[in-house]
C-alpha cells in the first residue's frame, strides 16, 4: 500500500523560505517517481516540481524555476521541497505525488498521478 505524509506548511512573509517534506512509501523507484503539485484556492491542480523516470535532471515548471529545488535523502525514503524567494502567488495547498512511469513519460509533472498525499497549505503573506 501506497503511504504518502507531507508536512512543513505554513505561514511565510513574501521573500521567504520554506521548506516541504513528503514520506513516501510502499512503491518501487524502479516503477514510479515523485514530485509535488499545488492547488491554489480556485484553481486546478498544477505540476510544481517532479523527478524524472530516467534519471535526468529534475523537472521544474515556469512558475517556480530558480526558486524552488526538489530533493531526496539517499534512501529516496523523503523528498523535499525547498521554496524560497516565495510569493503571494504560491500561495496553494501542495500535494506529493506519486506517478507510474509508463503514464509520467507521456504526461509528465501535471495532476495525472497514481497516488497523492493529503497536502500542506502554503500560504505567503505580501
Amino acid at each position: 500500500e501506497v503511504q504518502i505524509v507531507e508536512s512543513g506548511g505554513g505561514l511565510v512573509q513574501a521573500g521567504g523560505s520554506l521548506n516541504l517534506s513528503c514520506t513516501a512509501s510502499g512503491f518501487s523507484y524502479d516503477e514510479y517517481t515523485v514530485g509535488w503539485l499545488r492547488q491554489a484556492p480556485g484553481k486546478e491542480r498544477e505540476g510544481v516540481s517532479c523527478f524524472t523516470c530516467t534519471g535526468d535532471d529534475p523537472v521544474y515548471t515556469d512558475p517556480v524555476k530558480g526558486r524552488f529545488i526538489i530533493s531526496t535523502d539517499n534512501a529516496k525514503t523523503t523528498v523535499y521541497l525547498h521554496m524560497n524567494s516565495l510569493k503571494p502567488e504560491d500561495t496553494a495547498v501542495y500535494y506529493c505525488a506519486v506517478f507510474h512511469c509508463d503514464s509520467y513519460r507521456y504526461t509528465g509533472c501535471v495532476a495525472l498521478f497514481d497516488h497523492l498525499g493529503q497536502g500542506t497549505q502554503v500560504t505567503v503573506s505580501s
